[in-house]
């Protein structure tokens, strides 16, 4: 009888534990599913960036966009397309950016000096030409930049656009910058005002990006590309993470995501089809 008691005994105790070990187990599991949800939540969670680009970026910047899409629905970019120089005197004023592209080292520069850029999050990441155009089939007498001054106007974009910038740094090495500047010259506010002045036949001749050029072969033709040695600084695109103080930690993330697509190979390939160089040192 006492042995019946105590195996009995046994048999109890050992469902006990058997149950208590089930229950343990349940716990566990929900809490890993809870766990893998929230995650999983996290990841598609929607998010909006504010990208600066240079105003000369819109096109393949827009494709870019179109690609990171399909990978990432969740995230929604808006672009602020406009010259560097304008870009950089909205994010040092205040305006709420995430990713900051400029046409030029010097805003990036100006604004990592002044701190508005997250440290070692920059990159050179493309390279460009700057040319000379007129509109398609149009009659001109200027050959290059050298005899720039034998065209009846000039469209120009404003010197705080890179482009305009680097116009004028050619000038003043080929020494025909006072003559140039005594020109009739339509200044345009960057690259994309020169091209619809010189597509619609406003100016004779005008200065942008071979990139630009590039998107208008039905209206546009380059006389010629900024001789050797004319510029001084290679036309260098940098890029990099601007200090928003109105991000969180998970719209800081996803922005860090898009700056790495910038500098993958697929970006990468979608640039060059625009005739950007992926920057080398």
């Amino acid at each position: 009888m006492k042995r019946k008691m105590l195996v009995l005994m046994l048999l109890c105790f050992s469902l006990v534990v058997w149950a208590t070990g089930c229950a343990s187990k349940a716990t566990a599991t929900k809490e890993t599913e809870t766990k893998e949800a929230t995650t999983k939540e996290a990841e598609v969670k929607e998010s909006t960036l504010n990208v600066f680009i240079a105003a000369s970026l819109s096109n393949a910047m827009n494709e870019i966009q179109e690609e990171y899409k399909k990978q990432h629905p969740e995230v929604t970019i808006l672009f602020n397309a406009d010259s560097s120089g304008k870009l950089q005197t909205q994010i040092e004023e205040g305006a709420e950016c995430d990713v900051f592209m400029s046409a030029a080292m010097k805003q990036m520069d100006k604004l990592k000096e002044e701190g508005l850029i997250e440290q070692g999050t920059d990159v050179k990441l493309l390279e460009n030409q700057v040319v000379l155009i007129k509109a398609k089939g149009a009659e001109t007498k200027v050959t290059g930049f050298e005899n720039i001054t034998e065209a009846k106007n000039l469209a120009l974009a404003a010197e705080d656009a890179p482009v305009g910038a680097y116009a004028r740094e050619i000038f003043e090495n080929l020494g025909v910058s006072d003559k140039v500047m005594a020109m009739e010259i339509n200044e345009g506010a960057n690259v994309t005002a020169v091209l619809t002045a010189v597509s619609e036949k406003s100016n004779e001749v005008g200065v942008v990006y071979a990139t630009d050029a590039a998107t208008m072969p039905d209206s546009i033709e380059i006389i010629a590309t900024a001789p050797e040695g004319s510029l001084k600084t290679p036309v260098i695109y940098p890029v990099g993470l601007v200090k928003n103080k109105e991000a969180d930690t998970d719209q800081t993330a996803v922005a860090k995501a898009f700056l790495e697509y910038l500098q993958s190979d697929e970006a990468t390939a979608t640039f060059e089809k625009y005739g950007y160089l992926a920057y080398k040192e």
